[in-house]
């Protein structure tokens, strides 16, 4: 077996112990699951592809050939060419602008992540203070100007600047 060959088992094996594809979240949004069910099916074909052309292809078996073509100085200069060429390998670089460009991409991904986690951090203290504070029939108006300070202060405002219907009356 080649290097790639155990290369992409290791990764495929790792791919599915770390992926839980059939985590809700893959199943919740319709248009999510097609696209993940489109990418699962890329990744099969393209392990199955890399599979059946790991090995490099078989001879032309010129002599089975010969006998159906009418036309033998055609084969012969087939077989003739094929025996003479010789095709280089073709190798991919890849340039620095496009490894740039994924890894800057890459960095305001994980950037973006941290603020997701840090958002989602922050509403949790949100809805876990907005729990603890409630509105009750017992609660008054220092309740709620403790627990909405934004509020309190913008009416506070309202009150000072007598701007009763300000938020009732169109302009």
């Amino acid at each position: 077996m080649t290097f790639s060959a155990t290369s992409r088992r290791a990764v495929r094996t790792l791919a599915h112990r770390n992926v839980n594809w059939s985590a809700p979240i893959f199943k919740g949004n319709p248009e999510l699951a097609s696209y993940v069910n489109t990418f699962r099916s890329w990744v099969a074909e393209s392990e199955a592809m890399a599979e059946k052309y790991s090995a490099p292809p078989a001879p032309i078996d010129f002599t089975a050939h010969k006998a159906q073509i009418r036309d033998q100085t055609l084969s012969s200069n087939l077989e003739a060419l094929y025996k003479s060429a010789t095709v280089p390998a073709e190798v991919y670089e890849w340039s620095q602008e496009d490894q740039a460009m994924r890894q800057e991409a890459l960095d305001e991904a994980k950037a973006t992540v941290e603020q997701t986690l840090k958002d989602i951090d922050d509403t949790t203290e949100e809805i876990a203070f907005l729990k603890a504070n409630r509105t009750t029939r017992d609660t008054c108006v220092a309740d709620l100007k403790a627990v909405y300070p934004d509020v309190a202060e913008e009416i506070d405002t309202e009150i000072n600047n007598r701007e009763w219907f300000k938020d009732v009356v169109g302009k």
